[in-house]
């Protein structure tokens, strides 16, 4: 038998309950070149929070799944998901899992799945988005992907349901890091990308109060503003150096958080957690929301919640 003949190394197709109680370590294998394995485009979803929102919200997108002794109890209905749609799970040695991960941030879990598409923002899109009275927060230039994380789980926390991020080249994506610090967040969040985004606040203008956060200059606290008609529109600048002046100056309205000034500024998500707060109290029932239901009696309820076994 040649190399070439040789039978290529698979998941074996075992019956669902064998396959959940697959321990043993997969042989070492040689690296393959950078960008040789297909499975390096997918998103690396770990921990228990994220790969929970994925399974209720889009379990499709999922490809591979991967966890550890610990964490085999609370996956079981992921498994059986998997099974299902005839796609290959396993338990692994936490070694393997942080190579799988790129972290030792795992969790205990991760999920090999399809990346979500982020798609360019429409104007129109957005006026039926001010018709329903839903604001949204646009990141200007935001590089860190754990501060991108850290505000989609704000959003979602909140029920609110769009994020635009600018075209920027600085500008943090759907990163690994940013799905594992939303945990689970960004599943239930729709992010759009904006190009121009100078132009494109001044547009928004029309049906949405744009107010941008800074340091400088004449700036008023958002729980203070005058009631308008049209939602709001929260628009949070770079983690060094804020908003750019460009954009600063399509905003029609300047917001601040008043602190004791002792120290210069926040932390830009730690912002937005206490601005959407404020956005989300004008909004009484947004607050009120429930997430969107589970898929399957097995997994209802929060992202928080483990999955119950079935």
């Amino acid at each position: 038998m040649t190399y070439d003949d040789k039978p290529k190394p698979r998941f074996p197709r075992t019956p669902p309950a064998a396959r959940h109680e697959e321990g043993a370590p997969r042989r070492s294998e040689t690296p393959a070149p950078p960008g040789s394995d297909p499975h390096d485009k997918l998103a690396k979803i770990a921990g228990l929070q994220a790969v929970t929102a994925l399974f209720n919200r889009d379990p499709e997108r999922v490809i591979r799944l991967y966890y550890d002794e610990k964490m085999k109890k609370a996956v079981g209905d992921f498994c059986a998901e998997m099974a299902k749609r005839q796609r290959p799970y396993r338990l692994v040695e936490d070694s393997e899992l942080q190579k799988i991960a790129g972290t030792v941030l795992h969790g205990g879990v991760v999920a090999a799945a399809l990346p979500r598409v982020v798609k360019d923002f429409d104007l129109d899109l957005a006026r039926e988005w001010a018709q329903a009275s839903e604001p949204v927060v646009v990141l200007d230039r935001v590089g860190n992907p754990h501060n991108l994380g850290a505000i989609a789980r704000t959003l979602a926390y909140f029920g609110l349901k769009y994020l635009l991020i600018s075209d920027h080249p600085g500008q943090a994506g759907l990163s690994d890091a940013a799905h594992r610090v939303a945990e689970g967040g960004l599943e239930y969040v729709e992010v759009y990308r904006v190009s121009q985004l100078p132009k494109a606040l001044r547009q928004l203008r029309e049906f949405y109060r744009v107010a941008g956060t800074t340091l400088r200059g004449h700036a008023v606290d958002l729980a203070g503003l005058a009631d308008d008609p049209r939602p709001l529109a929260l628009v949070l600048g770079n983690e060094e150096d804020g908003l750019s002046a460009e954009t600063l100056s399509a905003c029609e309205v300047a917001v601040i958080i008043q602190g004791a000034g002792r120290v210069q500024s926040l932390n830009v998500s730690a912002t937005a957690a206490i601005l959407i707060h404020q956005m989300a109290a004008k909004r009484p029932a947004l607050g009120a929301r429930k997430p969107p239901a589970a898929a399957g009696k097995s997994r209802q309820g929060s992202p928080r919640q483990h999955p119950r076994r079935g």
